[in-house]
């Protein structure tokens, strides 16, 4: 446990624990704690990347009043590391898996705090489990923020999986697929030939660049049973019948940058936030921010962004 002091004279909290799930695994859950905190925000970290990278976005949180937890998704960071496989999230139905994984944690923690309001953020890979999470269990959310998220990857998503398919019935299930890395990330970084070992593409802080690819738990190549599943979960999640399954009053807001490649270049956020009006959600909010690129929360100026996902989620909060 850490404690270190914030705005205001109050003091934060910070402290890492597992819990266990359902199936006996354990998630890596870390809380960043305020003195009376207003609210309750949940942060779903992306693909091959650990909840500690957002340690800066998450004290400044609680400098603004709310209470933060996260957790290292199965396959990923300090998850991976005490049980399971880097870039693997289960045998079978994974994402699935890792959406009731989010709602334990959510349920445990919540609990603790005395089931204040709540608020979902999901980014990249977490923004689509986090869409999962709210055509499930919206009734439980407040609000909800999805940083960095895409639209339908429709026939080359079916292709991507159909290929991960054959090469998991060829080499197994937790078999490093290094093809589908190389394309999805060459394909991000394509439009940045100048960028630093192919990870340009999600910011334009160089430190920010440099400090994933030094990072032992960033930038690992995932399995074949991974792609499966994440290719599974965007076709879900798209699915116009689960899109209305959303409470109709959730607030909803979509950041990304104009140049994130994830979401084709802001063209996939809007087709997102479309979908979702389509369904009847009736406060559906996009931010889309000049020139950045997929981490808003790790860009040059990411005090303004900030200060922008703050404002919006503390808007008719009480």
């Amino acid at each position: 446990m850490a404690a270190g002091t914030i705005g205001r004279g109050s003091v934060m909290k910070k402290t890492e624990e597992f819990l266990e799930m359902e199936d006996g695994f354990k998630l890596h859950t870390v809380s960043w704690i305020p003195e009376s905190p207003k609210a309750h925000v949940h942060l779903l970290h992306g693909m091959a990347e650990h909840i500690e990278r957002f340690d800066d976005f998450a004290r400044f949180l609680t400098e603004q009043g709310y209470a933060v937890t996260g957790h290292d998704q199965r396959g990923h960071g300090y998850t991976a590391k005490r049980n399971g496989t880097f870039g693997f999230f289960a045998e079978r139905d994974g994402f699935a898996r890792v959406t009731e994984d989010a709602r334990r944690v959510i349920s445990i923690t919540n609990e603790r705090l005395g089931h204040l309001p709540f608020i979902l953020f999901g980014h990249s890979m977490g923004s689509y489990i986090a869409r999962r999470y709210i055509q499930l269990y919206s009734d439980g959310v407040r609000k909800v923020v999805l940083s960095g998220t895409g639209g339908s990857v429709k026939y080359q998503g079916h292709a991507a999986k159909a290929y991960a398919q054959a090469m998991a019935r060829a080499f197994g299930k937790e078999q490093r697929n290094n093809l589908l890395t190389a394309v999805m990330f060459g394909q991000f970084n394509a439009q940045f030939p100048d960028a630093d070992a192919g990870f340009g593409w999600l910011s334009r802080d160089e430190a920010i660049v440099h400090s994933y690819i030094s990072d032992p738990l960033c930038g690992f190549i995932p399995t074949n049973q991974f792609y499966i599943d994440l290719f599974s979960g965007i076709s879900l999640i798209h699915d116009m019948k689960e899109v209305r399954k959303i409470r109709k009053g959730l607030p909803v807001f979509f950041a990304s940058g104009s140049r994130d490649p994830v979401g084709d270049l802001g063209r996939g956020v809007f087709m997102a936030a479309r979908q979702m009006a389509d369904a009847g959600v009736d406060d559906v909010t996009v931010y889309l921010a000049e020139g950045a690129r997929h981490e808003l929360i790790n860009e040059l100026d990411k005090e303004r962004y900030y200060a922008v996902i703050a404002s919006w989620m503390d808007r008719d909060l009480e």
